[in-house]
């Protein structure tokens, strides 16, 4: 019997509110060369809706994401309540997340790490050391560790 079955696509996931910080982050990683589709959503409330496929996206055809970057503070439901979501529900806890963040701040880097961000990266302040950073973030992500997407 000749099944054909689905191939899964994959994305890097952006949570991020603002425009220009999404636009630029697309840009910067598209601009490095990512052969990764890249999937935006705009407030904590869409990422968990993306991310079980409800809301907008119920009944979708959606990639899995590989790695989430997320923002912390985002309206709606923020990223630190995101996070600690994500990683107390089966299915999501084991997709690696990456706060990229403007804040630099001690309790923000601690609380990220004891909620379960496998990593955790201050947003640059100009556009070519965003590249410089995604080019790195790919780089480790994605040719350096293995995460649960990438074991056929």
């Amino acid at each position: 019997m000749n099944k054909e079955s689905k191939e899964i696509r994959y994305c890097i996931l952006v949570a991020d509110d603002d425009p220009d910080d999404q636009y630029m982050i697309r840009e910067a990683l598209s601009s490095s060369g990512s052969d990764r589709d890249i999937c935006m959503v705009s407030d904590g409330e869409e990422l968990l809706e993306f991310l079980t496929g409800t809301g907008k996206y119920k009944g979708k055809d959606l990639p899995v994401p590989l790695v989430i970057l997320l923002d912390l503070n985002m309206p709606k439901k923020d990223g630190r309540e995101c996070l600690r979501e994500i990683k107390s529900t089966p299915g999501l806890k084991r997709i690696p997340i990456v706060v990229f963040s403007t804040s630099n701040n001690r309790e923000d880097v601690t609380y990220s790490y004891e909620a379960g961000a496998a990593s955790y990266i201050t947003k640059p302040y100009s556009y070519n050391e965003l590249v410089a950073t995604m080019e790195i973030f790919k780089q480790y992500w994605f040719k350096t560790v293995k995460t649960p997407g990438q074991i056929t």
